[in-house]
């Protein structure tokens, strides 16, 4: 018996997977035949492709008997729904709502049966220097939306500096007490003028907070240098990171962490480190305290440099142990479950994201579902509840935005709750197979091709290259709604992971895409070099379209070879180095965005906008004004030079939107302009 309702925008379905230890037969009736989105006009596939995901976070309640999640509220807000999974006919129903520009709910985790404890985001402009800043602030909330209460500490009149960090969970059970949670607090001096109480203490420390009353009393006392604590599983803080700034107090990269042995009070060194803008260069960096082994998973570099997951016992004995290694890709992800973030498992991303279980049930179960769900998904166990007897699963793979399971171990039964990504049942999308091909030196480079549904064997294609952003990032299988959308458009894409990219080791890395861009956004157009080599793209219609560096490697192409595409769409591009490093003068990486972007002739020859006059192809730019990430500015000076110059440019903005452009009606804009201009300019 299936089951079907509709709440809102989110429809969920009731259905059995029954469980053998290692089979799974499906219950359910299959879905139709696969609806292919060409059909769809060019304004419905933008709107579809668009829209945000259903599963911003997702949480079941300590007893399992109700789940709960963050779906999209209108164009850019969020709405936290809870389901009681025991009603005969679970429906979702409204807890919270937030629909405020330049504002996000994060994610809403129940504290107990009844309550939530939440944090919200948001970003500001300083009066000073107008310089974007990010804030955020936790709060508790009842499941039906009444008695909020904020948790992070209120500024008074006295406080001589504003909180920009609410605060971040560092345990949501205090000794069993599920009202009670672990959470850190930043202290400020206040004006001491007239008064005899005023606090003078400065710096990070954690709190105890009783989420119905936010009564709090100190746990760890402030320290200038903290960045976080960790607790172990009976909420003993046992660990914390500190960082060294230099003199103008920007971070520095240094990190020292130290460690606390089961019921003492004194701190002893752990293990140092060493950071760059967006990589760990050298040391040992603590992930989760492993309580039943009284030890710390965390993550350092092999002898072949790449990243791996140790484990080091917390009684100052320096035996790391080698858990999971590779000599290939980065050990990248931790996987981590419940209320106490237990220590499951271990990722890495080869052609396919691979999960290294240490649960052997956890290891089962995720392998037979993998075997059993159509098209051999990633699988995703994505939370527990108190006793980790019932699961949330997600199971998803590049042609199936994945749907959210239930799983009881009890009953060895899997339900289906809903679809990850609304009007996508049944329709056919692009498969995205990994590929390889050899840049202009001969290195082999590896990437990703998604050809348009039902176009598998066509050639003579129109094509785009979407490089990734980053740099230190790196594209992987599974669903991606740019690459999705263009697919359904009639296009091939290619995803090359070019040198410079995260998770193929510290060599590849390299000196990172901007200060040796020579030889990233060479690989990136050896990747449309390919795709007219295998006659798999139309020479006359290929385009590069990019997102952040990405867009940055779509501009900065052109400067290599401004004949190889016919037209440029660039999101959130960086465009010119010297002024994305004064961007960031206000800001506490400073130091480590100088040493990463360097110095030399590379940023005026790297910089797409220093060098608009060797633009041959259309441009098409997007940029959000409130970017914390990529200033506006840099697409404003972009369009500005590539006018003087006498070349084509449009150029979009939009008003209060991030880095991220998360909001669905600018995204179906954007997706909309895009093919648009790509029709035009690659003869329809």
């Amino acid at each position: 018996m299936t089951i079907v309702f509709i709440q809102g925008s989110s429809m969920f379905r009731k259905s059995t997977l029954a469980a053998s230890a290692a089979t799974f037969s499906l219950c359910a009736a299959l879905l139709p035949a696969g609806v292919s989105a060409q059909t769809l006009s060019a304004q419905e596939a933008a709107e579809l492709f668009g829209a945000r995901a259903n599963d911003r976070h997702v949480s079941l309640s300590p007893d399992g008997t109700k789940f709960s999640y963050i779906a999209p509220l209108g164009a850019e807000g969020e709405i936290l729904y809870s389901v009681d999974l025991t009603a005969e006919t679970p429906v979702p129903k409204r807890v919270i709502a937030l629909n405020q520009q330049r504002s996000n709910l994060d994610f809403c985790e129940w504290a107990t049966n009844t309550r939530f404890v939440c944090r919200t985001s948001f970003t500001r402009n300083l009066a000073s220097n107008d310089a974007i800043v990010g804030l955020s602030r936790i709060f508790a909330v009842d499941e039906d939306g009444s008695n909020v209460e904020q948790l992070t500490q209120t500024d008074n009149a006295k406080t001589l500096y504003t909180a920009f960090s609410g605060g971040s969970v560092v345990a949501l059970d205090v000794a069993g007490e599920q009202d009670k949670i672990l959470m850190t607090q930043d202290w400020f001096p206040e004006d001491g003028r007239n008064t005899r109480i005023a606090n003078k203490e400065w710096g990070r420390g954690v709190v105890e907070i009783d989420i119905n009353s936010a009564k709090r009393s100190k746990v760890e006392s402030p320290d200038d240098n903290t960045m976080w604590y960790m607790a172990d599983d009976t909420g003993a803080v046992r660990l914390k990171g500190v960082t060294r700034s230099d003199a103008g107090n920007r971070d520095t990269g240094n990190r020292a962490y130290f460690y606390r042995e089961k019921g003492s009070s004194r701190w002893q060194e752990l293990s140092r480190a060493e950071f760059g803008l967006q990589n760990l260069e050298e040391g040992f960096t603590p992930s989760a305290i492993d309580s039943a082994s009284d030890s710390v998973y965390g993550f350092m570099r092999n002898p072949e440099g790449f990243l791996a997951l140790y484990r080091l016992p917390l009684d100052g004995s320096d035996q790391f142990e080698e858990v999971v290694s590779r000599d290939d890709v980065d050990v990248d992800g931790l996987i981590r479950l419940g209320r106490k973030d237990r220590v499951v498992g271990a990722s890495y991303a080869t052609e396919v994201r691979e999960a290294v279980y240490f649960d052997p049930e956890l290891k089962t179960l995720a392998d037979g579902l993998n075997k059993a769900l159509p098209g051999n998904p990633l699988i995703g166990i994505r939370a527990a509840n108190a006793d980790e007897s019932r699961l949330l699963i997600s199971a998803s793979s590049d042609t199936d935005p994945g749907m959210l399971y239930l799983y009881d171990k009890q009953t060895r039964q899997l339900n289906e709750l809903m679809p990850l990504r609304d009007g996508f049942a049944g329709r056919q999308l692009g498969t995205m197979k990994p590929i390889t091909y050899s840049a202009s030196d001969g290195t082999s480079i590896p990437g990703y091709l998604t050809l348009p549904p039902g176009k598998e064997n066509a050639r003579g294609l129109p094509a785009i290259v979407m490089p990734h952003g980053g740099p230190s990032s790196r594209d992987e299988w599974g669903f991606d709604w740019l690459v999705q959308f263009f697919a359904t458009r009639g296009y091939a894409v290619l995803q090359p992971n070019f040198r410079g990219s995260a998770g193929y080791g510290e060599a590849w890395f390299g000196e990172n895409g901007y200060r040796a861009w020579r030889t990233a956004i060479g690989d990136v157009n050896d990747a449309g070099r390919w795709l007219i080599g295998e006659g798999v793209a139309d020479p006359s219609k290929l385009a590069i379209v990019g997102w952040s560096y990405g867009g940055y490697a779509a501009l900065q192409s052109q400067i290599l070879d401004n004949s190889l595409y016919k037209a440029i769409a660039a999101i959130a591009p960086v465009t010119e180095f010297r002024m994305m490093r004064e961007d960031r003068r206000n800001y506490w990486d400073y130091r480590l965005r100088s040493e990463f972007m360097g110095e030399g002739e590379h940023l005026v020859t790297g910089s797409p906008a220093r060098n608009a006059d060797q633009f041959a192809s259309p441009v098409l730019l997007f940029h959000g004004d409130a970017d914390q990430n990529v200033d506006v500015t840099q697409s404003r000076e972009m369009e500005r030079e590539l006018r003087k110059a006498g070349k084509s440019v449009k150029y979009v903005e939009f008003e209060d939107i991030a880095h991220g452009i998360d909001n669905s009606v600018y995204r179906a804009q954007m997706l909309s302009e895009i093919d648009s201009f790509l029709r035009t300019n690659l003869g329809g």
